[in-house]
């Protein structure tokens, strides 16, 4: 069966054809470490996480490169830096914020479930490639210095006559149209508008490098060209997929394919892009100022990872999604059911229906039908339960065994083992002897406790109620 993508610059889903199926490219853009990442960064995360495992898939594992990479050279990063490391010299207070904020993210993804990607590289380590690309859209009449400055130019671009593409080709947007809807920063320098920049000089204060283009000041890169050479050094002039959040499409993604396309006078950047959907926070848009801007670290702290990850994963990942506490209570009964099922299964190889739906465009939704049909046969048939546990590693879930699973929910919940087997046990004999409203007393002790406890054949087990 066919990988079928959408590509947002052609508006399409098609079939995926890689330049070179024994090397597999995908590049996604990856946090600027400079705090805790909120999770729609936690999004972006798990749905590229989840393309990776299913190139490696199709591929396989030592067939796919995945780049994410780290921004760690940005306003931001520079104010904290002050603030944390005062009389500490700025690049050396810089590296220890980024070098904090960078483990802190490995660690939050890490949680949710998502593999380390192939290459991580960081901004800060790629300035000669950043300078060699400037220096090649100088030379092909794309970009030009003024005052100090490195500007690429739209119009420059949409006037080659050549196969790059029109500036605008990803968002859908004119020249016109960009000036209106985007924060413009006006400049006497600038030859329009539209301009952007590629190189500024650093201010004091600023971490800075030698410039390009004979520019005697020291100077720092913008944005967008950061990741048009981590790009490029780690997958090449054009390589298959490149990812990112919505929000990125414009000005940054359209900034980069401008870069990458005029410096190495291509049609293509990337031959497929694609963008998960906003996510917002019970009906409305996160902002600080409403109260309700989480940080996957402040979700990690409630509940476990791949509760996250599954309540992320039931919605299509270009829908906009809605998180919300009921959905991520659905998702941890979901799991407690999987863990039960089919955790401690000998994984067999996923179930062709899913990774039907999961080359349908990452239809995640639809593969979680197919877990739910997949459910309930494992209860009568071992090789369901086999292939029900190899498509739920396949979508990055069943990282322990249950009775971890379990232990961690009841550690969790801040109950007392002991103290509930020993009510059981009570309950057992009480049972035994016929007392049953004694028997009744403890079950609701138990309850009244959060403790749900099921009678079978084998005897009593119980779990933690959510």
């Amino acid at each position: 069966m066919d990988l079928r993508l959408y590509d947002t610059l052609t508006r399409e889903k098609r079939p995926f054809v890689p330049l070179d199926a024994n090397n597999v490219g995908m590049y996604a853009c990856g946090p600027t470490v400079y705090d805790f990442a909120h999770i729609g960064n936690g999004r972006a995360a798990i749905v590229f996480d989840v393309l990776f495992r299913v190139l490696r898939h199709r591929y396989g594992a030592d067939h796919v490169t995945y780049v994410r990479n780290i921004t760690d050279v940005d306003d931001k990063i520079n104010v904290r830096a002050a603030r944390d490391y005062p009389g500490v010299p700025l690049n050396e207070a810089i590296r220890k914020v980024t070098e904090l904020t960078y483990q802190q993210y490995q660690d939050d993804v890490s949680a949710l479930g998502c593999l380390p990607p192939t290459v991580q590289p960081r901004a800060t380590e790629h300035i000669p490639e950043m300078r060699a690309i400037i220096e090649k859209l100088i030379a092909g009449g794309f970009a030009y210095v003024a005052e100090d400055h490195v500007l690429f130019s739209p119009q420059a671009m949409n006037a080659a006559n050549s196969v790059l593409p029109r500036y605008g080709a990803l968002s859908k947007r004119s020249l016109d149209e960009m000036i209106a809807g985007a924060r413009v920063d006006v400049a006497p320098y600038k030859r329009d508008n539209t301009d952007f920049v590629l190189w500024k000089p650093s201010k004091p204060g600023e971490p800075s490098w030698p410039s390009p283009a004979g520019i005697a000041v020291e100077g720092r890169p913008g944005w967008h060209i950061e990741c048009s050479a981590m790009a490029w050094k780690h997958l090449g002039e054009k390589f298959d997929i490149h990812g990112g959040g919505i929000d990125l499409v414009f000005p940054h993604h359209e900034n980069e394919l401008a870069q990458s396309c005029c410096a190495f006078h291509s049609d293509r950047m990337a031959n497929v892009w694609m963008h998960n959907g906003f996510l917002q926070f019970e009906s409305e848009k996160m902002s600080k100022s409403l109260g309700n801007f989480f940080t996957i670290r402040d979700l990690l702290a409630e509940w476990p990872g791949e509760v996250l990850r599954l309540a992320m994963l039931k919605t299509h990942y270009r829908s906009p999604l809605d998180w919300t506490r009921k959905a991520a209570e659905e998702a941890a009964r979901t799991l407690d059911d999987w863990y039960a099922a089919a955790a401690d299964a000998e994984p067999g190889p996923p179930s062709p229906a899913v990774v039907e739906a999961l080359y349908d465009d990452l239809n995640t939704a639809q593969a979680m039908a197919v877990l739910h049909s997949l459910r309930g046969a494992a209860a009568s048939s071992e090789e369901s339960r086999r292939e029900l546990a190899g498509s739920l590693r396949l979508l990055g879930f069943l990282s322990e065994s249950a009775d971890a699973w379990k232990s961690r929910k009841q550690q969790a919940s801040g109950v007392d083992a002991a103290a509930v087997e020993a009510l059981i046990a009570d309950r057992t004999a009480a049972r035994a002897r016929k007392d049953f409203k004694e028997s009744d007393r403890i079950r609701d002790q138990l309850a009244a406790m959060g403790v749900v406890i099921k009678d079978s054949k084998e005897g009593t087990t119980w779990e933690v109620a959510r």
